[in-house]
């Protein structure tokens, strides 16, 4: 849980908003913006990850604040949106962040 919340915290801009959580905390609810997700340490031996869409106003800029602060893509290499945005066909311009356990964030924004 510590590396986790170090992560959305320190590299993805996430904040903790239940103030009883801890990194000691089974379940840590966080924000960004306007939403919200909830990591938790109970259900990872049973589920795949998740996938969350993150609306943006600028993810190339984003992308490029992320890596400043250290966001490690070379575990994905061969994938172009994990490599930085990417125009999709179906009309937004995407970036994905997939953590260690497996959890896939979509920074996203339409494309104009």
């Amino acid at each position: 849980m510590r590396a986790a919340i170090r992560h959305y915290t320190e590299v993805l801009d996430f904040v903790m908003t239940w103030q009883d959580d801890t990194p000691d905390s089974p379940v840590v609810d966080l924000g960004h913006e306007e939403m919200e997700l909830q990591i938790t340490t109970h259900e990872s031996e049973r589920l795949f990850g998740s996938v969350v869409y993150v609306w943006v106003n600028d993810v190339d800029q984003l992308f490029a604040k992320f890596i400043s602060r250290g966001l490690d893509i070379s575990a994905k290499s061969g994938s172009p949106v994990h490599s930085g945005p990417v125009n999709q066909t179906w009309g937004r311009r995407e970036f994905y962040v997939t953590d260690a356990d497996g959890n896939t964030l979509r920074f996203c924004q339409n494309i104009e």
